[in-house]
């Protein structure tokens, strides 16, 4: 286990689906050092449906906040700022079921959680030091997402389409953008903009040479 001198800090990174919250953790965590950044994605925490027949695991809307175990993430986070170690789930998203296994993650000094309704529970939000929102033009979010499903989840473009008209878009102006207001820094086009990575890179160089962070 990791052993740290001090309390991490911790990062949100959330905004609406599509748009490019992953590449800018991913954009970050290569700037700062893979050893210095632990990362938590929220998509981890989807509730386990596996004891429900198929087609009602399917009928689920995923967009909803009542999808994600908060109560998990806040315990996992609570550990992680403890300097413990945590095994956090590993989702299958063709089944809307957990996997047997898990992923250990370790404490590092910085934190960086990860998803579309992070900012949606206030006991969660109040674990983070710094919100960041990831903001980027529908359409574009839509082609990513139809293009990840599709590739990475074995989705097809028509089931993609069905749930991004029922589900995905309300649920998005319900639930995602309203959470925008909490943010501490709006970035545009996420891991696309490399001013806002070469910002914060900076600034988690900074905490961790003047020794807030070890």
């Amino acid at each position: 286990m990791t052993k740290l001198r001090h309390s991490p800090i911790t990062v949100g990174i959330g905004g609406g689906t599509g748009s490019g919250k992953t590449t800018f953790v991913n954009a970050i965590a290569e700037g700062v050092g893979d050893q210095r950044i632990s990362c938590v994605p929220l998509d981890a925490y989807y509730r386990d449906l596996g004891h429900l027949p198929k087609l009602k695991r399917d009928a689920v809307n995923f967009d909803h906040p009542d999808a994600l175990e908060f109560d998990l993430v806040v315990n996992h986070l609570l550990e992680l700022k403890a300097g413990r170690s945590v095994e956090i789930p590993v989702y299958d998203f063709g089944e809307h079921a957990r996997m047997p296994e898990t992923l250990r993650i370790e404490p590092r000094p910085v934190i960086v959680v990860e998803g579309i309704l992070i900012y949606v529970d206030s006991s969660m939000r109040d674990l983070l030091d710094i919100k960041i929102y990831v903001d980027t033009d529908p359409d574009i979010r839509f082609i990513r997402r139809l293009q990840r499903d599709v590739r990475e989840r074995g989705r097809t473009m028509e089931s993609v389409f069905e749930q991004y008209l029922e589900t995905v878009r309300p649920g998005h102006i319900e639930f995602v953008e309203p959470t925008k207001r909490f943010a501490d820094m709006i970035v545009l086009e996420g891991g696309y903009n490399d001013a806002a990575i070469e910002m914060m890179v900076c600034y988690i160089e900074a905490l961790i040479g003047n020794g807030q962070l070890s």
